[in-house]
C-alpha cells in the first residue's frame, strides 16, 4: 500500500512539474511575457525621447524668432535683404591613377552660408 501511495505522489509531482514548465501559465509563458515587456519598455523609451525632442522643438518654434529664421534659413535657403548667398562645393576625391571617384557629375554639398555685407 506504501509503494502505491508512493507512486501515485510521484506521477502527481511530475504531472505538476510538467504543467508548471509547459502549461498555459508556466514558465515558458512567463520567459516570453518579460521579453515582450522588456521590448516594450525600450520602444516606449525611444518615442519618450523622441516626443520630448519634438516637444522642446515646438516650444522653441512659438517662443523664438531665432529658430523660426534658423528654420527657413537651412530647409528654404531664404537669405535676409542685404546678404550674400555662397554655396560651398566640395571636390570630389581622385582615385589614384584614375578618373575621379563618381563619373556623374558633381553635386553641391549641403553645407551653403550666407554673410551681410
Amino acid at each position: 500500500m506504501l509503494r502505491w501511495a508512493a507512486l501515485v505522489l510521484l506521477i502527481l509531482l511530475i504531472a505538476l512539474q510538467l504543467k508548471l514548465w509547459t502549461g498555459e501559465g508556466g514558465m515558458r509563458e512567463l520567459a516570453s511575457l518579460r521579453q515582450h515587456v522588456a521590448e516594450q519598455q525600450r520602444e516606449n523609451e525611444r518615442l519618450k525621447a523622441r516626443n520630448e525632442a519634438l516637444s522642446a522643438e515646438v516650444q522653441d518654434l512659438k517662443e523664438g524668432r531665432d529658430a523660426i529664421e534658423g528654420r527657413a534659413r537651412s530647409e528654404l535657403g531664404l537669405i535676409k535683404p542685404g546678404e550674400t548667398f555662397y554655396q560651398v562645393i566640395e571636390a570630389e576625391p581622385m582615385v589614384k591613377g584614375g578618373p575621379p571617384a563618381s563619373s556623374g557629375s558633381a553635386a553641391p554639398a549641403e553645407g551653403s552660408v550666407a554673410h551681410e555685407r
